[in-house]
Parts: structure tokens; sequence; C-alpha cells
């Protein structure tokens, strides 16, 4: 076990912080802090920094709700980085996407991995920036009667292809509604937890259901 004392902070006294979601293993943020946040975060077990804009503490989720509760804290070879493991409550971003890693710079095509987090992220990004010729960027600027009205569409279309039997393009159909009902979900500020977290009890409710009937 590595003790403060032994880190390595830097001349303005700050270590950076990489934070890590210790479920999805997604990189949240990049952030600092210093000797007095680091102990802060270890007694109260939720994540504090140090702003190097406002040069003050900040205890993440203190004005957002947004906490980090640390799950584990470690330093690298050096000594001079940290990751902190965290269980998240909402978004790390203040854009509201769940990480503040979402602008793509470079993608290998033959590696390259999706997730609805990512394209969560993606699609907040676009809310942020509104790039032209996106779009995603025409759907955000038409506003949320014009995604409802595609995420009706798309309904409708899945319908008709699940009808005909048609796998392949019940799946094609699948997938565009997914993507416009993250559409509505990023404009409403709905993020990919809570929907999870609500996939979730309900899953809790049908098990108990389950049970209660196979005792009757």
């Amino acid at each position: 076990m590595v003790t403060i004392a032994e880190l390595k902070f830097d001349e303005k006294g700050l270590i950076p912080v990489i934070v890590v979601d210790a479920t999805t293993k997604d990189v949240l943020t990049l952030a600092y802090m210093n000797k007095e946040s680091l102990e802060i975060t270890m007694k109260e077990r939720r994540t504090c920094f140090f702003s190097r804009s406002r040069q003050q503490l900040w205890r993440k989720g203190e004005t957002s709700g947004n906490v980090q509760h640390v799950v584990s804290i470690t330093a690298d070879c050096d000594k001079d980085a940290l990751v902190v493991k965290v269980d998240k409550e909402g978004p790390a971003c203040h854009t509201g996407a769940e990480s503040c890693f979402f602008d793509t710079l470079y993608i290998n095509e033959e590696r390259g991995e999706f997730s609805l987090r990512g394209l969560y992220g993606l699609l907040m990004g676009r809310k942020e920036e509104k790039p032209e010729g996106s779009y995603t960027t025409y759907l955000f600027e038409k506003g949320t009667d014009k995604i409802l009205k595609k995420v009706g569409e798309e309904c409708t279309e899945v319908i008709i292809a699940g009808k005909a039997d048609d796998k392949k393009e019940t799946i094609y159909e699948i997938a565009d509604l997914t993507y416009h009902v993250m559409v509505l979900m990023a404009q409403m500020g709905i993020t990919v937890d809570e929907v999870q977290k609500e996939l979730a009890s309900r899953h809790i409710i049908d098990h108990k259901v389950k049970q209660e009937n196979m005792t009757k």
C-alpha cells in the first residue's frame, strides 16, 4: 500500500487523476487533486478535486448532484498519477454526457468498438457543438416535436417489418428506432445509466413475481 506522503505532486502541488467507472470500466474524466482534496476524497469516499481554473477545492456533484462514490484509488509506478474507480450518480461530464471523452479524433475501422454509451456520448457532443451537415444536428435544431415524430415513424417501421417476419429488416428498423430514441434521451437529458437502472428495477420485480407464482 502506498501512502499520500509517497506520492509525487507537481510544482503546483497537484497530481493528475483519471476517473474510471468501476462497473463499465469507461474513462469518465481527467481531473487534478492536491493533498487536501485527496485526503477529503479518502475520508468522505467521494471525489473531491482541485479546480485549476477557480483555484479552489470542489466536490464532484456539490451543485449538480452527480456524486462519484470512490471504490478504489491506485497510483502508477512513478507515483505521480492516480486512477480513481467510482460508482457514479448521474453523468460525469458537465454537458450531460456519461463521460467527458466523447469527441472522436481517430478510429481504426478494423478495431473500432461500439457501445450505447459511446453513441450517447457522440450524440451529446453533437447537441453541444452542432456541426454543420450532421443529421443529428438537424434533429436537435428542429427540436423535441421533430424527434418525437421520427421516433413514432421508426416504431411503425419496426411493427411493419416484424409483422412481415423479416428478421433482417426488423434488425435494421430496430437500429433506426434505437438511434432516434437515444437522440430523444440526449434532448431530454436522460442518461443510459438512468434507463439501465429502471430496467434493472423491473428485472427484480419480474423475478419476484415469478417466484411468487411458482409458490402458488
